[in-house]
């Protein structure tokens, strides 16, 4: 009898001769691979000082390019009206609160600025729950038939619902269930702090899908799967009550002036006559959203299968346009005091210090000692880069040719940040990191127009430009 602790030897050196034997496979880390590493980092003799530097300090205040720390002006040629900076807090409803803010302006550009007011952001998220909600199970009932490891299946699971977007859904949720004031609906805890809330009925949905799956598999009937899938909902609704508050059916409200002095008598409103009063008949078909894709042609229109808010809702759809195309429509609408609906990469570059945005902030090449050389392009294509935060459009500065030098945007990270609550950027930084323009269609083209209006390429919601506006 082998004596047991010799096994155990044995079969230790046979594990570690395995382990070897797997990492010296073709395109593994050699030692040799290893040994010029730290041969070639040791041959650098301010490495050891640059470690001290970056273990102690943020890389952001290391990077910092002493050269570009100039003051930055807020004056601009072409501003329009200012307007109460929200805060989003601890969510990702930038989209909406970018989309209601181009709203609200319209409004007080429509009555001269004499009328003023606020919409309720907690109103409509509680319905882009529900319909994000809706818009998952529904898409569990279509695609059942195929297995659960699909691409079109998995989109579903994963991310069952979020509270990112784009201005499509503030368009289809305001038609479909109008708008409350601020005043009337305020936000809860769960609005301005959703991660919870949408982990647990996350997993809520995904149960329920699991159940709709099988019910289909075992030949259950449309009008079966329908009538469950509405009881599902409506533990959806609850939990949303529970966290949102039941939205709103009816209120009176009275209108104020920019001072925040009552205007008129205090009038009756249910949220759609509200909509109607402050809004319009209707939103989508007015406007056009136009982006900047380089690694598409231009001029030519695409739609995102599955990226809509709302089931009967609208697909995103986008005219792909250059950035001096881009840039013209932003400049048109401007100058007529239209402000608009925009997204950004704005995590890259951004010195939260001073509210700017600019390619020559940070000098994160030099620390390095390497390039940072990919273009807009690639970035893109390589998930380094693409739409991440929506704000609203409010300015633009123009040299003596009329060309744009600087840019100016309302955030909703609160007043405090940046300039009393807005973010300037360069228009270089305007070039490389702008995605998204949403614009009123009397500031398109017809030539624009009509190519908006051409049969649209279908696009997957996996691209990596497609990421929702958070």
């Amino acid at each position: 009898m082998i004596p047991f602790k010799k096994t155990a030897l044995a079969l230790f050196l046979l594990v570690c001769a395995t382990l070897v034997s797997a990492q010296n496979k073709d395109g593994g880390i050699s030692e040799k691979m290893l040994q010029q590493m730290q041969q070639q980092y040791a041959a650098n003799p301010a490495g050891k000082a640059l470690f001290n530097a970056i273990a102690s300090n943020s890389i952001d205040d290391l990077a910092r390019n002493f050269e570009n720390m100039g003051p930055v002006t807020d004056n601009f040629s072409v501003e329009t009206p200012k307007q109460s900076i929200h805060d989003q807090k601890s969510s990702g409803r930038c989209w909406m609160f970018s989309g209601l803010n181009v709203l609200r302006s319209d409004f007080a550009k429509r009555h001269q600025d004499t009328l003023r007011v606020e919409f309720s952001h907690d109103y409509l998220f509680f319905y882009d729950q529900l319909e994000k909600a809706n818009l998952m199970l529904q898409g569990v009932i279509d695609h059942a038939s195929k297995p659960i490891d699909d691409p079109r299946v998995q989109f579903f699971f994963q991310h069952p619902i979020n509270d990112g977007g784009t201005f499509c859904g503030v368009a289809d949720l305001a038609e479909k269930y109008g708008l409350a004031p601020m005043g009337v609906v305020r936000e809860t805890y769960s609005a301005e702090n959703t991660s919870r809330m949408s982990r647990l009925i996350s997993s809520k949905l995904r149960e329920f899908g699991l159940e709709l799956r099988e019910m289909a598999a075992s030949k259950t009937s449309a009008k079966a799967l329908q009538a469950r899938k509405t009881e599902m909902l409506t533990t959806i609704y609850g939990m949303l009550c529970l966290t949102l508050g039941e939205p709103v059916k009816d209120f009176t409200y009275t209108f104020t002036d920019k001072n925040g002095k009552p205007v008129g008598q205090p009038k009756h409103y249910t949220p759609k006559s509200f909509f109607k009063e402050t809004v319009g008949e209707r939103l989508n078909g007015t406007f056009i959203m136009v982006m900047n894709d380089p690694r598409r042609p231009y001029h030519q229109t695409y739609e995102v299968e599955y990226d809509r808010h709302t089931y009967d809702g609208h697909n995103w759809k986008y005219l792909n346009l250059p950035m001096d195309e881009i840039a013209q429509l932003a400049i048109s609408s401007l100058k007529d005091g239209r402000k608009m609906y925009s997204s950004y990469d704005v995590g890259k570059q951004l010195d939260r210090k001073r509210g700017y945005l600019d390619t020559e902030n940070y000098d994160y090449a030099s620390l390095f000692n390497t390039t940072f050389n990919m273009n807009k392009a690639q970035r893109i294509s390589t998930f380094d880069s693409g739409s991440t935060h929506a704000m609203t459009l409010t300015a633009v500065d123009l040299d003596a040719d009329g060309k744009p030098t600087k840019w100016k945007v309302e955030n909703s990270w609160g007043g405090t940040v940046g300039f009393s609550g807005c973010y300037i950027m360069t228009d270089r930084w305007f070039q490389e990191y702008m995605f998204r323009l949403v614009v009123d269609k009397q500031y398109v083209s017809e030539e624009q127009l009509r190519q908006f209006e051409q049969k649209p390429t279908m696009v997957m919601p996996e691209d990596p430009l497609f990421g929702i506006d958070e």
